[in-house]
């Protein structure tokens, strides 16, 4: 009896200790995985300084040579904390052993430009468009669910019931869409570049956290309205990254999609599964934990845990596998040497969407510089699709 009694006991101890150790492992996954959402879904109010600056001569930079500061190009640096700005232009010399890069210095648009550290844009124009492109520029606000938004309009040079609304990407800024408002303003086009809810200066959503496209879109639906109060007749939608992403949720859930005859995706979120697969590959995060953070983003009963309002349900954000309802021409440019958004989705969607989508594949861009790289190309690709 007493070692009956005693192997019992034993068994139970082990039991528990098991028990006890598969729990906290489970907790800890949750924990992960938990915090990994949480990541992916929370802005970057404040984007750390990444490029040092080491030298400036007359019309020339030195740099840190990094993978952002030898791509080819031009480029913007945000200087002393957003004080200033500077833009460069191509490579001048490169010295991987010393890891100083020299680049032309295209001009100083405010602010002072000395050594220490900066931060790198692929923006190119870091002001508003009247300052920056020397159009005429109204500053409105547009109403929506959660209040006004900052909005930039340039009317065409002519009365035109054609508008294009311009969408940004993930932490990035209204300025993100400058460069397409020269060859949208030259074919005739009423520009808009909105605020969306959780972007610097503008109103949070109800828990201040992205949702991948799925809450945004709602936003960018007031913008079109806004156009179409004012005339607009046909809407161009234009999206960058997470921008390409809000875009899509627009044409899929708002009456507006009736409006939209071109759509431009520039380096767009096509499955955002996929996007947050790769990210944490590449911060070493083991795939079951990527897989779950996606599982609770999209779970009512862990709101809590990932800090949103309504659950994001990733598998609404997979345009490969939803290409049958897409019904919208759209141009689809993406370099495939894209860093943060992988080209793989938008080659299949292009593939399984011949009839809709005309694809535009950079070879080297790295996200969302294709403009950056070659802006010739990327300007004569985007007035001819919307003018024909």
């Amino acid at each position: 009896m007493g070692e009956a009694s005693a192997g019992r006991k034993a068994a139970v101890a082990g039991a528990v200790t098991a028990g006890s150790v598969l729990a906290a492992g489970a907790l800890s996954t949750v924990g992960a995985a938990s915090y990994f959402a949480r990541r992916v879904l929370t802005p970057d109010r404040q984007r750390p300084d990444d490029t040092q600056v080491l030298a400036v001569d007359g019309d020339s930079v030195t740099l840190g040579v990094n993978p952002e500061t030898r791509a080819p190009g031009r480029y913007g640096l945000w200087l002393d904390r957003d004080r200033g700005h500077a833009r460069v232009g191509q490579v001048l010399d490169l010295d991987e052993t010393s890891g100083r890069v020299r680049r032309e210095l295209l001009g100083v648009d405010f602010g002072h430009l000395t050594g220490g550290f900066a931060r790198w844009n692929q923006y190119y124009f870091a002001s508003p468009p009247d300052r920056s492109l020397g159009l005429r520029t109204e500053y409105v606000d547009v109403d929506t669910e959660l209040g006004t938004m900052p909005a930039w309009v340039v009317p065409a040079a002519t009365t035109s019931d054609r508008w294009a609304i311009l969408v940004h990407g993930r932490g990035a800024r209204r300025q993100e869409g400058l460069r397409a408002v020269r060859p949208l303003h030259d074919a005739g086009i009423n520009v808009m570049i909105p605020s969306y809810r959780n972007d610097l200066g503008a109103r949070s959503g109800p828990d201040g956290r992205y949702n991948l496209g799925l809450s945004e879109w709602r936003d960018i639906e007031d913008a079109g309205l806004h156009a179409v109060r004012r005339g607009a007749r046909e809407l161009v939608l234009v999206g960058w990254s997470m921008g390409g992403a809000i875009v899509l949720q627009t044409l899929s859930r708002s009456w507006l999609a009736d409006h939209v005859t071109h759509v431009v995706l520039d380096a767009p979120v096509i499955d955002w599964g996929d996007v947050i697969a790769h990210h944490a590959r590449a911060n070493g995060i083991p795939a079951p934990i990527g897989g779950l953070s996606r599982a609770l983003m999209g779970r009512r009963s862990a709101r809590r845990l990932v800090g949103v309002h309504d659950p994001v349900d990733v598998a609404r954000t997979n345009w490969v596998s939803r290409a049958a309802e897409l019904e919208h021409r759209i141009l689809l440019i993406h370099s495939v040497d894209d860093e943060f958004v992988p080209v793989g989705p938008s080659l299949a969607l292009a593939d399984a969407r011949p009839d809709l989508v005309t694809m535009e594949r950079w070879e080297v861009a790295r996200h969302t510089k294709e403009w950056n790289v070659d802006p010739a190309r990327w300007e004569a690709s985007v007035s001819g699709f919307v003018s024909s």
